[in-house]
């Protein structure tokens, strides 16, 4: 680690009335965390990014604590809390829908029983507590290794995150090849900071980046998902997705995609893409419900969609076709990205629902909005005829449709099922 740039030696304090991070800002549950400890003996801070968003005058979404009690103290102090986890083993404290994660400072050392490496570096398990200057060094990014200390109120700085955020620049704490081979997950953290906060990545972390990502490869599809998952709800995902193709991830992520971008894309089908994410930034950012199902129907069309109509074209119709191609994709998908059955099932049902859009005959339209992935079909669908992939004439009526008819899908009647005859007995 290059202690020139994360020097616990050069810790900065900045005292109560020099910066703007106020209490009433932070949640409730939070500050019940950080007293609780506190009164308890022990050092409590608030940590990382609710740190870096109160200097940047950003409302969290979620505050973490760091302590020098251990997860069993933690765990002591609160009935409300379970340990969780093996590569890091953190306490969970739930206070009704919120969660406050508490992590006890961390010293990294290759030589502890505690921590464990793979072959290629990359950090298995990292258990040795150790003090809060050696817990900000081994952090990821300056940014994040700030610390709000309950006990005076004061916003300590030892690897110069401040002067970074000054700059509106991500720097890896450290050098750059070690802390990615350590966590090639690193490399993805570095992508969604830089577009959320619109933050320029460091040269050395940046260059690193090119010759690294192939580590990704080697990531559990579970823990993907997770971080993919984070990449495209942001907020930023339009710039999310620029940034994973300048530098040449997506063939770790979504390698059909990247097959299919190889190949002369579609314009009209970029603008698909581009628009699809536009309006998943929209929804975020408004406080509206995404669902991950929805990002990998639109991040995967562009393929199915091509591969159904070439099966299409060989006399089979477009639904069955888009059932068989859509499994064949997602299936590939899953081993790169471990989607959970209800979003992949999911995803495929949008696929398969787009040309039932056609059918308005009868009781069709009904029958359609009955479907519980209607409405995530339905927005689907508007945003291909807004770049030209869809009738904007189909797309108009059955906006028209929804806003006239006055059934909801849940009123709608079930069709009395058949009794089933009872099978005869056989004469004796």
């Amino acid at each position: 680690m290059n202690d020139t740039e994360a020097n616990p030696g050069n810790l900065i304090v900045i005292t109560r009335n020099q910066h703007s991070i106020s209490r009433k800002s932070i949640s409730d549950a939070a500050l019940k965390v950080l007293y609780r400890l506190s009164k308890s003996g022990h050092r409590a801070c608030l940590v990382g990014g609710g740190v870096r968003d109160l200097l940047l005058k950003v409302q969290p979404k979620d505050f973490d604590v760091a302590t020098d009690a251990t997860p069993e103290e933690v765990r002591a102090l609160f009935k409300n809390s379970r340990i969780i986890g093996r590569r890091f083993r953190l306490v969970h404290i739930r206070f009704g829908r919120d969660i406050i994660e508490v992590a006890t400072f961390r010293a990294h050392s290759e030589d502890s029983p505690k921590t464990e490496l793979d072959t290629h570096g990359r950090i298995l398990r990292d258990n040795t507590f150790g003090e809060i200057e050696e817990d900000a060094i081994r952090r990821d990014f300056t940014v994040n290794a700030l610390y709000y200390d309950i006990h005076d109120f004061s916003v300590l700085d030892y690897t110069g995150g401040l002067a970074d955020i000054e700059k509106r620049q991500l720097r890896l704490i450290g050098d750059a090849a070690t802390r990615y081979q350590e966590d090639p997950v690193r490399m993805l953290r570095a992508l969604r900071f830089a577009a959320k906060l619109d933050f320029v990545i460091e040269d050395s972390a940046a260059s690193a980046i090119y010759e690294f990502g192939h580590l990704l490869a080697a990531i559990p599809p579970a823990r993907m998902f997770d971080e993919v998952i984070k990449l495209f709800h942001s907020g930023r995902a339009v710039r999310v997705l620029e940034l994973i193709r300048e530098y040449n991830l997506l063939k770790y992520l979504v390698p059909a995609l990247d097959e299919w971008m190889q190949q002369d894309p579609s314009e009209t089908m970029l603008d698909f893409i581009d628009q699809a994410l536009v309006n998943t930034d929209n929804r975020v950012n408004t406080g509206q419900p995404v669902s991950p199902a929805f990002i990998f129907a639109v991040l995967l069309w562009p393929v199915v969609l091509e591969q159904a109509t070439r099966v299409q074209s060989n006399r089979q119709k477009m639904i069955p076709a888009l059932v068989q191609v859509g499994e064949s994709v997602m299936k590939r998908q899953v081993r790169h990205i471990s989607i959970p059955r209800r979003f992949s099932q999911m995803a495929r049902e949008i696929w398969t629902s787009q040309p039932r859009f056609h059918r308005t005959q009868g009781k069709q339209p009904l029958r359609m909005m009955s479907y519980p992935v209607f409405r995530a079909a339905y927005d689907f669908m508007c945003i291909q005829a807004m770049v030209g992939l869809f009738p904007h004439k189909l797309s108009r009526w059955w906006t028209e449709f929804q806003n006239n008819n006055p059934v909801s899908p849940d009123q709608e009647r079930k069709k009395p099922q058949r009794s089933r005859r009872r099978p005869r007995r056989n004469a004796s």
